[in-house]
């Protein structure tokens, strides 16, 4: 049991790194900000990463990612993969000739958040986009690129280690060389992480190369993340999933600004902005689906009333886009907190579907207590 520093009411659904509940957050908001900022700053240094994206009147602009990075000399951007060297912009990875990732072939059907909607999962799409006829692709792979970096800085990371990669700046790829790990048998790239976001020109290079290697196949490209790109690389990956038969993943990680701040580190503006621009343009190819997004649900924060609220936003754009709820594991800064439980899951599922959404899947119920 945690002690809330606000309003001194002790709860297992406090999280001991942030010190607040979320009755606070939402009527402290000032207050509950402050007790955040200086977790993300303690966590942060950890890992020799900015506490917030630097606003330097006279730094080098980054332009990649709505964070609007300002970077002062000598200093890094809050992905940690920009400096400002002589007032310009070095890129220290992210770029077609260094990225900084890991990556696997994961035979079909996999673990990813739109498996249950995908081609590669359900075989939808045949034949353009499919192998299989309405089944999974079994004896196909998917080539996983995990990025390590990203635009977030959240709490409850439950892939955190990627930070030990961009602290390291290894191991570091090219996009040809990343592009040649696609074989015959493999149908389908992810890049998730971290987040693609922070390294898009690696990720559009190198499925540019793949797809042109692959020519006459299936290829299906799709990307997991938390949507912060500018619109222009937005509209890109759109584009190149759109052609493929592949799939944009979104992350909303909650619906209150404030509540995004404090448990992520920055606002989630640009993300609500991305799965609008995503919902209008995916209506061109119904199947398979174009958007699928999906909340983690974090005890004590990420509650009904959140995932409540996302899901009006989502019915209001498209009834049909797949939302897919996914149990939280204690991880990270967030490693005190309890998992997701099988109640609250199918709580946040009933009032998902009451608003108006018509596909709602809760994901990880290995995890649910």
């Amino acid at each position: 049991m945690i002690k809330c520093t606000i309003c001194q009411k002790s709860s297992e659904y406090i999280s001991k790194a942030l010190g607040v509940c979320i009755g606070c957050v939402r009527s402290e908001a000032k207050l509950a900000l402050a007790a955040a900022d200086r977790a993300h700053d303690q966590s942060r240094k950890r890992f020799a990463l900015p506490s917030f994206p630097p606003k330097s009147k006279l730094g080098a602009k980054c332009k990649i990612c709505a964070n609007g990075c300002e970077i002062p000399e000598d200093g890094r951007g809050f992905c940690g993969l920009r400096a400002n060297k002589e007032g310009k912009i070095r890129h220290l990875a992210g770029i077609p000739s260094s990225g900084i990732l890991e990556s696997y072939h994961d035979p079909l059907p996999t673990n990813c958040v739109a498996d249950w909607v995908c081609p590669g999962g359900t075989g939808c799409g045949f034949p353009e986009f499919s192998y299989s006829d309405r089944k999974p692709e079994y004896g196909y792979n998917n080539l996983a690129v995990f990025y390590g970096a990203c635009t977030f800085d959240c709490l409850f990371c439950q892939n955190w280690h990627y930070r030990l990669l961009s602290k390291e700046l290894s191991p570091l790829v090219s996009a040809h060389e990343l592009a040649s790990r696609v074989d015959e048998k493999t149908s389908c790239i992810c890049y998730f992480g971290g987040d693609p976001t922070a390294q898009l020109p690696h990720a559009i290079k190198t499925s540019k190369i793949a797809l042109k290697k692959a020519k006459g196949r299936i290829l299906r490209v799709c990307w997991e993340s938390n949507g912060t790109m500018t619109p222009s690389y937005l509209k890109t990956i759109a584009e190149i999933s759109m052609k493929t038969g592949g799939c944009i993943k979104i992350d909303l990680k909650t619906w209150d600004e404030n509540l995004n701040r404090i448990l992520c580190g920055v606002p989630n503006t640009q993300t609500k902005k991305s799965i609008k621009f995503l919902a209008e343009y995916g209506r061109q190819r119904r199947e398979p689906p174009f958007l699928v997004v999906s909340t983690l649900l974090v005890p004590g924060y990420v509650d009904v009333q959140e995932v409540g609220n996302i899901a009006k936003f989502l019915a209001s754009l498209d009834p049909q886009i797949p939302y897919s709820l996914l149990g939280f594991h204690p991880d990270f800064e967030m490693n005190d907190m309890p998992t997701t439980s099988k109640s609250e899951a199918n709580e946040c599922k009933k009032a998902a579907l009451e608003a108006g959404l018509e596909n709602v899947r809760i994901g990880n119920i290995h995890l649910l207590a």
